[in-house]
């Protein structure tokens, strides 16, 4: 059995948020994880001792045995002792600011799923394709109209991949189009919290309490506006998501205002970020490399497989935390019950022993098969409309698109849970 004990430069790696935001720290501490250490524990000064989980394998393992491994019993983000200390205090308990289908176990997960998960099936979606489509091509005339105005340069990241996904989900949830500024400010807050360009405080979280009370005041600018969302639909029903999750049941009882919150949250947070980060991030990689940029513009095809691998590429979401409700044996560990478990996603899409050459950007890669949007019964429920809004944006713009390359250098978020680009500066022509 291998040594479970992880060093301790490895575990700093592991939570500090400037190690993903980095890229290349993170990828190099979890690829010498998978060779000497493939399912260890970390034990970083300030946080409770977690198993990291990086294999491709094992991940798949706990993602289906959703009765071994819960998502709800402790923290399903990664946070250090005393900001759990304090959630605690500040929720009766519970180690969750908000209960969404992310925090939640069966019955309840299968339950609440269920109230919005035909909203998001590929069928019900299909008749959405001509609307985002549209919106697409809107964001590309927009991008164009940028060019001509700044001498053939934009952020992409800013100007077309944050707003894009956020119109589409926007649009579905029945938020105005006026208020799209504010829901992205307040999801940039809520997944940029370390991020003193971001969040609320204008520094790092150096201070649990402090970050704690702004990320707070972030959640409670979420609940009020969508308290006045819930009795608007509740009075008058329209054709929206916003409509369905306050009219939503389970067994028959209206649900509760503190899940109808976290289920807006969710959506309205995750329902564009995520896209909006892997759209900036596949941007980055093709203004980086013409010869790929080319490879894909001249073969439209290749389209849908340019997606996957930007969902992988990217793994906007980096863990999920998880924990064992019984004895079990895991990767050859064994493993306590109430032992908390980091499953590693951006770890798991670079597993050398499920994709070849893990470490390059491909195009054309097929057979591709990412964890990015988990996988088992929480599997993420707007894949299906993430897949649509990417291969529709590319669809759009790679046939108007001469020539791009990147204008200055990319950053990304100051995160260690949901983390993507920040700016990708380019420079480019349209036919």
């Amino acid at each position: 059995m291998i040594d479970p004990n992880i060093p301790d430069d490895i575990a700093i790696t592991v939570v500090d948020p400037r190690s993903y935001a980095d890229g290349n720290a993170i990828d190099e501490a979890f690829a010498k994880l998978r060779k000497d250490t493939p399912l260890g524990v970390a034990g970083p000064q300030g946080f409770e001792p977690f198993w990291v989980v990086t294999k491709h394998k094992d991940i798949v393992e706990v993602e289906r045995n959703n009765e071994v491994f819960h998502n709800g019993d402790k923290s399903t983000t990664l946070v250090d002792a005393n900001t759990d200390t304090a959630v605690r205090e500040m929720m009766g308990g519970s180690p969750h600011l908000i209960r969404s289908l992310v925090q939640m176990d069966n019955p309840d997960h299968k339950n609440y799923r269920g109230i919005t998960a035909a909203n998001f099936m590929p069928q019900e979606l299909k008749a959405l394709e001509v609307q985002v489509r549209k919106i697409a091509k809107s964001f590309v005339d927009h991008m164009e109209e940028l060019g001509r105005k700044n001498d053939g340069r934009c952020d992409f990241a800013k100007d077309v991949a944050f707003l894009y996904p956020l119109h589409v989900i926007m649009e579905l949830l029945g938020v105005p189009q006026s208020d799209e500024p504010k829901m992205l400010k307040l999801t940039q807050e809520l997944f940029g919290a370390a991020d003193p360009e971001l969040n609320r405080t204008g520094k790092e979280r150096d201070d649990p309490k402090e970050a704690l009370a702004a990320l707070s005041g972030t959640v409670a600018e979420f609940v009020e506006y969508f308290t006045a969302v819930t009795e608007d639909r509740r009075k008058t029903p329209r054709a929206d998501i916003a409509s369905v999750i306050a009219n939503g049941k389970v067994n028959g009882e209206a649900i509760g205002i503190f899940e109808a919150m976290g289920y807006y949250i969710i959506v309205a947070t995750a329902g564009h970020d995520t896209t909006s980060g892997t759209t900036a991030g596949t941007m980055w990689e093709l203004a980086k490399d013409r010869q790929k940029f080319l490879q894909v513009k001249n073969d439209p095809k290749l389209i849908p497989l340019l997606v996957e691998e930007s969902i992988r590429w990217v793994t906007p979401v980096k863990h999920f935390m998880r924990s064992a409700t019984q004895d079990t044996v895991l990767g050859g560990q064994e493993i306590k019950k109430g032992d908390w478990m980091m499953l590693c996603y951006q770890s798991g899409n670079r597993d050398e022993d499920v994709f070849d050459d893990p470490f390059e950007f491909k195009v054309n890669r097929q057979p591709n098969r990412h964890i990015a949007f988990g996988h088992g019964a929480h599997v993420c429920l707007g894949q299906h409309l993430a897949r649509m809004e990417m291969r529709a944006l590319w669809e759009e713009l790679l046939p108007r698109l001469d020539s791009v390359e990147l204008d200055g250098e990319p950053t990304r978020m100051l995160a260690n849970f949901v983390c993507g680009p920040k700016s990708v500066p380019i420079k480019f022509k349209m036919s």
